[in-house]
């Protein structure tokens, strides 16, 4: 019994070990206001971190999770696949931003910034004047839907 027992840890240690190794991405959203100063009694808790796959169809491209209190976020397991991904968080009331990141066979760590937008500087889209003024986030990245 002894034996079967000592064959079975090298087995274990290594599905735990490639089970770590799970493509993801994980990181943290801090706010700041536009000088760079962080935000005082504000959490970024609820802002969503969009990861893009641009490497990937449309139909498999798209995740995203929302930050705790903390700012901290992470890809649920085998959501993630390797791939180049456009990393973005955004919020009302803040400037979104975007990373890019080559996810291979590990996890890949983002941060995050997004710098409060002035009071006097926000739009609404009833006070817009043509359709580019609407467009809330125009990002960076432009997913197009398959050629028939």
């Amino acid at each position: 019994m002894e034996l079967r027992t000592s064959s079975l840890i090298p087995i274990v240690v290594a599905v735990l070990t490639l089970s770590a190794c799970a493509p993801g991405i994980y990181g943290t959203v801090r706010l700041m206001d536009p000088g760079l100063v962080p935000v005082e009694g504000e959490t970024p808790e609820g802002s969503v971190v969009n990861m893009i796959n641009t490497s990937v169809r449309v139909e498999e491209a798209s995740y995203s999770v929302t930050a705790d209190a903390e700012g901290s976020f992470e890809s649920e397991k085998g959501a993630v696949t390797k791939g180049v991904y456009k990393v973005e968080a955004t919020r009302m009331g803040y400037v979104t931003d975007t990373r890019t990141v080559e996810v291979g066979s590990g996890r890949e760590e983002v941060e995050l910034v997004l710098r409060k937008i002035p009071e006097g500087k926000r739009r609404s889209i009833e006070t817009s004047e043509s359709d580019e003024d609407k467009i809330i986030n125009p990002g960076e990245v432009n997913i197009q839907p398959p050629m028939l």
